[in-house]
């Protein structure tokens, strides 16, 4: 149920990341299942991303000070990436999705570019919200990745 009411977004800000703010970052992209550091997203990557232009917004609850959601944004020059965008699950729900989702199109407004992401085709959820903020599907495009390079033998 969307509550948009004033009184229960105020429990909650907006900010930026900070480097003390890693381990629950990492634990809630871990309950959320869309990352952490297993997957290489650690410290040093987070803030290389964010000194090349990038940003991690958190969501956090005021009473608790606990970080209950985030947004990674990462930056190519050419547009920004939007990854990591979660809810701590008990939070979900409440329309406290759009406050992150908000605070990602500013920034990309505020950098002039275009913001781009990748959402698993089941993920109705994330469709319905990213559709209602003005994302567009982009084509039927299939993504491919190389996450671990050890055993990667070249061909020709």
């Amino acid at each position: 149920m969307f509550n948009n009411t004033n009184n229960f977004y105020q429990n909650f800000i907006i900010r930026d990341f900070t480097e003390s703010d890693y381990d629950s970052v990492n634990d809630l992209w871990i309950e959320t299942n869309i990352g952490g550091s297993h997957r290489g997203d650690n410290l040093q990557v987070i803030l290389k991303t964010i000194n090349n232009d990038g940003k991690l917004i958190l969501l956090e609850e005021k009473k608790t000070a606990n970080i209950i959601g985030t947004a990674w944004l990462t930056n190519d020059m050419r547009r920004i990436y939007l990854h990591h965008f979660c809810i701590k699950t008990e939070f979900q729900s409440k329309g406290l999705s759009h406050l992150v989702c908000n605070a990602c199109i500013s920034f990309a407004k505020e950098k002039n570019m275009q913001i781009k992401l990748e959402v698993h085709k089941n993920n109705e959820k994330a469709i319905t919200l990213y559709k209602k903020h003005g994302f567009n599907f982009l084509g039927d495009y299939d993504v491919y990745i190389i996450r671990e390079f050890n055993n990667l033998q070249y061909k020709t």
